[in-house]
């Protein structure tokens, strides 16, 4: 039997172990290395909270080039379900104008976030804006923007764990869960 964690009233099972995250993660610090490592401005990793500050503290940390870290805060989740209205809580406070942008997200689904994100920095003049994430879920994705830098493709499953969570609790764990079925 799997490994099982109770959060509130929904029981989860480990869906991937935290060794087969990290070599994810290795892999797509590998591509960014290979992509950033000569540019002449350090890029900027623009952290999406509150789910991606565990994929990115550890992908900053496989990168061999010279790089800032921001965090900007958007939410659109109650429970397990996306509102589909996008709030923004905290933005970029500084110039970023002609900087090459890596947007870090921990999952991307119907892409809603990502577009108004994107739509977002494209307002403060970078030089480039990609999106990186942890997880991916093409079947759910409604738009043309191709996710340039994704660790993991998934399917349609709810997910805690690294950094995403279920009403707030659950990040912690290093592994990712998926809703058991009971």
């Amino acid at each position: 039997m799997k490994q099982r964690v109770t959060l509130y009233d929904k029981t989860f099972e480990v869906m991937i172990p935290a060794e087969e995250i990290d070599r994810a993660v290795a892999k797509v610090a590998e591509r960014l290395n290979a992509d950033y490592g000569s540019t002449e401005k350090p890029p900027i990793f623009v952290g999406v909270l509150n789910g991606s500050y565990m994929f990115l503290a550890d992908l900053v940390r496989k990168t061999t080039f010279n790089n800032e870290v921001t965090f900007v805060q958007i939410s659109s989740y109650v429970g397990t379900q996306s509102t589909g209205t996008i709030k923004q809580k905290l933005g970029i406070d500084f110039d970023i104008e002609g900087r090459d942008i890596i947007l870090v997200e921990d999952i991307v689904e119907t892409g809603h976030s990502i577009n108004h994100m994107i739509n977002y920095l494209h307002s403060l003049k970078p030089n480039s804006v990609e999106v990186c994430t942890l997880f991916f879920k093409p079947e759910k994705y409604l738009y043309e923007l191709p996710i340039k830098y994704c660790a993991m493709e998934i399917g349609n499953e709810f997910i805690v764990g690294y950094g995403l969570d279920y009403d707030q609790i659950g990040r912690n764990l290093k592994d990712i869960y998926v809703l058991a079925n009971e």
